[in-house]
């Protein structure tokens, strides 16, 4: 409040003139329009479209620098729709610049067929594996464990400990069940029995539909008629495949196939009973190295383990009985037409001549060959007393007669290769032909029509063995319907399987990019029909059929 008489209000006011007068003089205000700052003068004065000022600014150059804020809330269609809706919408020389480079860009592509390009692209992706057969298990439920705590912020003393014994240099391994076991599936409820269709399948006689040997040119032509398909897909055991082997009936395809982890699968294609046809055994702990069907009694699967036993499956009694126990064993082979005598090999270099109807699991006698190893053993198909054995880089042919305890002198030797021999097998009918499977990357086919001191080399075949820790060695084997021709899986992409002639001449290529996406380590021929599995490192079989 000021006091008109008041010398301090009048004193403030007189002061508060002097103020102004010295804001006008510093800071002059112009007439009819507002003070403005020195960095805002300097900016062009906004014009708005509708005043009438506008009119003469077309032919000016407008701002070249976007509004990157609405520019960027409007789309193409929308710049498009200005533009063509009255002229050039305004729009600056950039702008109708970045417009034109957009519609060439966009012309680029659809000259390319970007999208018809990502249709066919989707059709290269790698599909899912097959989900028929066995059932995945669900994940086990993760245990919660309480938090780990300082034992020393907790002032607890250190507990004295021991060391524990130094391991011996033997491996030791869970050691195989003794005695008969049950046939009891593992992927079916417990106390299940085995379907009736399985003993009826497996005791079908097909011993007199054996097919005689093709001329090549018909054996090619059923070749190029076997297909692979989804259906004739499936996982059979749950590891590794070591091993695998067809059933000789003829009305069905029946595969049995062991893994690493001591499984064996039966799997009937088409089948309705367990998972999709497949019925789940584990008979062994270890790796199921060899199996075969009984040629005499078909009901019978002889199956050799690492775990140091060979049992037979008799569907007809379901139960896997003991035939012969002992450490290390690695491969065998029947050494008798009708399949009651054995000829059992080891890793120590040792083959064992076991008789199944002794009562007992033992050997008639045990023979120690000159060999560091021992990897495969091959008897021959028409004069039983000769064997070959995969030695470490020979093979030898021996007779079943003169062996000896110790040191056997070999009847024929097979020489030329420099690295591990991972098999080496008589021809099917006649005997005639040796075929080699070396890690040298070579297969190898000799003759052995006659049994001189050293049998000469007849075919080399390069193929890549190299399969590391993951996979099965690969092993080339006969087909049995035909004298002169074997099958072998390969590590070329794409995934395959090809079928050789003895000359070296390559037959058939089985190759399907839907169904065939992994390397078949275990190969087999069915004895009487047009059918082909492989096996693989995820426990699947694969069949190629007519």
């Amino acid at each position: 409040m000021v006091h008109s008489n008041c010398y301090k209000c009048t004193k403030m006011t007189t002061k508060r003139i002097l103020v102004l007068k010295l804001q006008k003089m510093t800071h002059p205000v112009r007439d009819g329009s507002v003070r403005r700052s020195a960095r805002r003068k300097a900016m062009p004065q906004i014009r708005f479209k509708d005043s009438p000022e506008s009119a003469n600014t077309h032919s000016k150059k407008r701002k070249t620098t976007p509004d990157i804020k609405n520019k960027s809330q409007r789309n193409r269609e929308d710049i498009k729709d200005d533009c063509t809706s009255d002229g050039d919408g305004g729009l600056s020389a950039y702008e109708l610049e970045r417009l034109e480079n957009i519609r060439q860009n966009q012309a680029f592509l659809s000259s390319m067929n970007i999208l018809q390009a990502m249709e066919e692209l989707k059709q290269f992706t790698r599909p899912k594996p097959s989900q028929r057969g066995l059932m995945r298990s669900h994940a086990a439920v993760k245990e919660v464990l309480p938090a780990r705590k300082s034992l020393r912020l907790l002032n607890f003393k250190a507990e004295a400990l021991t060391l524990p014994p130094e391991a011996s240099g033997k491996l030791t391994y869970t050691p195989h069940p003794a005695g008969p076991l049950p046939m009891n599936p593992v992927n079916m409820e417990q106390g299940s029995k085995l379907p009736s269709q399985l003993l009826e399948l497996c005791s079908e006689d097909s011993t007199t539909e054996r097919k005689m040997d093709l001329k090549l040119k018909e054996y090619c032509s059923a070749l190029k008629n076997m297909r692979i398909t989804e259906d004739t897909v499936a996982k059979v055991v749950k590891e590794p495949i070591f091993s695998a082997a067809f059933h000789p009936c003829t009305s069905s395809l029946l595969m049995a196939t062991g893994d690493m982890g001591g499984h064996l699968g039966l799997w009937k294609l088409g089948g309705d009973w367990g998972d999709d046809g497949v019925l789940l055994f584990r008979p062994h702990t270890r790796p199921v190295s060899c199996l075969a069907f009984s040629r005499a009694q078909p009901t019978h699967l002889l199956s050799l383990s690492y775990d140091g036993s060979l049992r037979c499956m008799d569907v007809e009694k379901a139960v896997f009985d003991e035939v012969f126990i002992e450490d290390d064993l690695r491969t065998f082979d029947f050494l008798s037409h009708d399949c009651s005598t054995l000829l059992v090999g080891n890793w120590n270099g040792e083959v064992a001549i076991v008789d199944r109807r002794t009562p007992g699991n033992s050997h008639e006698s045990l023979h120690s060959l000159d060999s560091k190893t021992l990897r495969c053993v091959s008897v021959h198909p028409l004069q039983k007393q000769y064997f070959a054995v995969a030695e470490s880089s020979v093979v030898s042919i021996y007779d079943s007669r003169c062996l000896k305890k110790n040191r056997s002198q070999a009847v024929s030797t097979l020489q030329g290769h420099s690295l591990s021999i991972s098999s080496a097998y008589f021809s099917p009918r006649t005997g005639n032909r040796v075929l080699t499977t070396c890690l040298d990357n070579h297969i190898r086919i000799y003759d052995t029509s006659a049994m001189t001191a050293e049998s000469p080399l007849l075919t080399t075949i390069g193929n890549n063995m190299r399969t590391g820790r993951w996979l099965s060695k690969l092993s080339a084997v006969w087909d049995p319907k035909q004298e002169d021709c074997f099958v072998v899986g390969s590590l070329s992409n794409p995934r395959r399987v090809e079928v050789f002639h003895e000359s070296g001449r390559p037959l058939q290529c089985f190759e399907d990019d839907a169904n065939l996406k992994t390397a078949l380590s275990v190969t087999a021929f069915h004895p009487t029909r047009n059918a082909l599995l492989g096996g693989n490192s995820s426990g699947r079989l694969h069949v190629f059929t007519d």
